[in-house]
């Protein structure tokens, strides 16, 4: 995206998120209308079709950014010179983070993504699947070399931890008794309790 500033500098694209984000959050995806997300970005609809197309499109970058953040951190956790203990922990606290810290973002996807096409809905299952074979790979490796219990297999704990990732938005505040990194860990910690041998 070519990155079109306004006075304060903020490229048009990342206004064009922050306001639909935020009126998505605040009304649902299915009764924020184009004009509201222009209006609150302080573009025109001109704007909004020259980089993203639709309103549509704009629902699909909203979760599309944070999976492209969570793809390249657990690649690069995947692929250190770590023994696969500490690669999978930190990429499972890793998740718990980054979808913390984007907690409106996934929470509007996950109510609105049924506004979807049918090609769009297939994209981001296919971007989805993609992030959870490069986790389960892990798991796998380790139930491979010994390191890991295979009495569960990969694709249930990989559904267990990511069930309890879905559903933070109903629960986590930042004002809670326990800050992102303590949920993060506890949920890393049980999640390699139930992988021991």
């Amino acid at each position: 995206m070519a990155r079109t500033t306004d006075g304060d500098g903020t490229p048009v694209p990342q206004r064009l998120l922050a306001a639909a984000t935020r009126l998505f959050a605040e009304r649902g995806y299915d009764r924020t209308s184009v004009q509201e997300i222009v209006e609150a970005a302080g573009v025109t609809k001109g704007a909004l079709y020259h980089y993203f197309g639709s309103k549509e499109d704009l629902l699909h970058e909203v979760y599309a950014r944070v999976l492209r953040v969570q793809q390249q951190r657990l690649d690069a956790y995947a692929d250190a010179e770590e023994p696969v203990a500490t690669r999978l922990r930190g990429a499972a606290a890793d998740v718990v983070v980054t979808t913390i810290d984007n907690l409106d973002d996934a929470d509007i996807f996950f109510r609105s993504m049924h506004h979807l096409s049918p090609e769009k809905h297939k994209q981001v299952r296919a971007e989805r699947r993609r992030y959870h074979e490069r986790f389960r790979a892990l798991v796998e490796e380790g139930q491979q070399s010994g390191v890991f219990s295979s009495a569960t297999p990969a694709d249930l704990v990989v559904d267990y931890h990511f069930g309890s990732i879905h559903h933070l938005s109903t629960w986590y505040r930042p004002d809670g008794p326990l800050t992102k990194q303590q949920v993060a860990d506890h949920l890393a910690d049980m999640l390699l309790r139930a992988l021991r041998p």
